[in-house]
């Protein structure tokens, strides 16, 4: 018989439990070596019960979040009836549950009087996972081998004594250990905190009060996200978006395509007729696609649905196998939590935004940027970074504008970019522009986010980087929704230390060298509604701040401004918008 627990009881559990998950977070970001974590956390916490229902997550990055059940799932399969207390476990290989491999899985079994009760985990891109690429990101990579050192599910941790020999494989087969050694134990110490405050919450309430807790915020879970789907009105809504090239393939873009069908409270994600794998690293691994279907549809509905086991088992997906959104082994899969999940996003926003407009999302730009490694001379020591200052604009909805300088999709906001500062400190370079870029954010009645011009000066030489992602051709750029316009592409430029200038193409290999500079130009979010059905003071407003030039105020907005004072004419501007079409 099931445990009766009292609502306002199971409320103040599960809010324990998404405490705890944020308390595994904090731990995270002030003991990690790697600023991808401390900086710009670029990692997700979860907890897991023991008949491994996830329960509980803190989602700094969402396209993470939604495949940590994946992986839990698997780590728990394979070692069924081999998991110990003191036992940590790792896991980054796509192909046995992960999403993508720079994203390694560590996960604790958390025990209460020798009986298994929940799972801690803590989930992050770590700074190195070997093969041939810059942070994890190789665009030359045509197989998985090239694409990262691959760990299956294995122990770092047995029974509470430390696996040398699995640490030892795993240090040895990168370049910069001694980042990720720090960061792993940082993963490590984190499970490790939540597995303290798991006990001590089943001590205080006992271990049937929590399940029946939990038992309650699933079926609430899943109720709620039944009452959401029920507010899309049935029917079939498509969309296509592509991705720029693949790294190994440049001669074409890769398709995803999308059927979003809703019959009352059930929704199915179908990619039929989605592109078949490709050559180069933008396949997505299973995980990873379901998540990013889980990423479309919960940034369209009510933000008060939890996401966890109740609420996610109504989404279901179908990826026809062998295409990019579940490809086989062993195709390259490190740039799907990226491209891959900005397109399937895309799709997801654009096809309910035939059901519900009033809740979709215009689209938002797309990473485009390097990753880079090596030793600063500054320091002596080594660094990692991925370079968050180049992300662009988020997309508007209706009622809102997006978001500036916001990022990609992927992230919904979660990434951060680093403190110039701290930025300057850690990795050997100079920023010499860091601002707003005037008329990125793509016309609306509610105008998109505006993207960012970033450059900075190299201050050693020989580093490595990787420019990895997409939205650098007209048709991958941010589109707008209901009359909104979009923005343009992506763009970056290489000046070379001798004055020569290179345009930088997504997913390629370079090297620089002191004295170079690289320029980003990213794009803005698209625009949603009628541009001229701006409230002029709020054309005005952006003209004033930079945002909006005054040409594109009277070209896009209709909203005709003295070039000198930049005061409003009220005539030129009704006979403007009077010519709307």
């Amino acid at each position: 018989m099931a445990h009766e627990i009292d609502p306002v009881l199971a409320a103040v559990i599960c809010n324990r439990l998404a405490a705890i998950t944020r308390e595994i977070g904090e731990t995270m970001l002030r003991t990690s070596r790697s600023p991808i974590f401390s900086e710009a956390r670029d990692f997700v916490t979860a907890i897991f019960d023991h008949k491994l229902r996830w329960v509980a997550n803190k989602g700094y990055i969402p396209v993470i979040a939604g495949t940590a059940p994946h992986a839990q799932r698997a780590i728990a399969e394979a070692f069924d009836g081999d998991i110990h207390e003191g036992d940590v476990f790792i896991l980054n290989d796509p192909y046995r549950g992960n999403n993508h491999p720079p994203d390694i899985t560590v996960t604790k079994p958390v025990f209460y009087q020798g009986q298994l009760r929940f799972w801690a985990m803590a989930k992050g891109h770590n700074a190195d996972v070997g093969g041939g690429g810059v942070v994890g990101y190789n665009p030359a990579a045509r197989d998985c081998w090239e694409d990262a050192l691959r760990i299956p599910p294995m122990k770092l941790y047995e029974r509470g004594r430390y696996r040398k020999d699995v640490w030892d494989m795993i240090l040895l087969n990168l370049r910069i250990p001694f980042l990720v050694e720090g960061d792993l134990h940082c993963q490590v110490g984190a499970a490790t905190l939540g597995e303290r405050a798991l006990v001590g919450l089943v001590e205080k309430y006992g271990p049937d009060t929590v399940e029946a807790a939990i038992d309650y915020l699933i079926v609430a879970s899943e109720r709620q996200m039944r009452a959401e789907i029920q507010k899309i009105p049935n029917g079939r809504y498509t969309a296509e978006r592509l991705i720029d090239n693949d790294g190994v393939g440049r001669d074409r873009p890769i398709a995803i395509r999308l059927a979003v069908l809703v019959e009352d409270e059930e929704i199915i994600f179908d990619f039929t007729g989605t592109d078949p794998q490709a050559r180069g690293y933008v396949n997505s691994s299973y995980s990873n696609t379901v998540s990013s279907c889980k990423l479309a549809l919960f940034s369209c509905i009510d933000p008060d649905v939890p996401m966890n086991e109740g609420s996610t088992r109504v989404v279901k997906v179908i990826a026809p196998e062998g295409s990019v959104v579940n490809p086989r082994e062993p195709a390259p899969t490190t740039l799907c939590t990226v491209s891959t999940c900005e397109a399937i996003t895309e799709c997801g926003w654009l096809a309910l935004a035939q059901a519900i407009p009033e809740r979709s999302n215009a689209v938002w730009a797309r990473w485009f940027g390097p990753a880079s490694m090596g030793l600063n001379p500054r320091t002596g020591r080594p660094f990692a970074e991925i370079h968050f200052m180049t992300k662009g604009g988020g997309g508007a909805t209706q009622g809102f504008d997006g978001w500036d300088h916001l990022g990609t999709p992927v992230c919904l906001g979660g990434i951060r970019a680093p403190d110039p500062e701290l930025h300057e400190l850690v990795s050997p370079y100079t920023i010499l522009r860091y601002e707003y870029l005037t008329d990125t954010a793509g016309p609306g009645q509610w105008r998109g986010g505006a993207g960012v011009a970033c450059s900075w000066r190299v201050e050693a030489d020989g580093i490595p980087m990787a420019f990895f992602g997409s939205g650098t051709l007209p048709e991958t750029a941010p589109t707008g929704i209901l009359g909104g316009a979009g923005s343009q592409p992506n763009r970056a430029v290489l000046r070379r230390a001798g004055n020569s200038e290179e345009p930088l193409d997504a997913n390629t290999m370079l090297m620089v060298n002191a004295g170079d500079v690289i320029e980003s130009y990213s794009s803005g979010g698209g625009g949603c509604g009628h541009p001229f059905d701006r409230p002029v003071e709020k054309v005005w407003a952006d003209v004033r701040d930079g945002l909006v030039s005054v040409e594109a105020a009277r070209d896009l907005y209709g909203v005709a401004l003295d070039p000198i004072t930049q005061e409003v004419d009220r005539e030129a501007t009704e006979r403007l918008r009077a010519t709307r079409k």
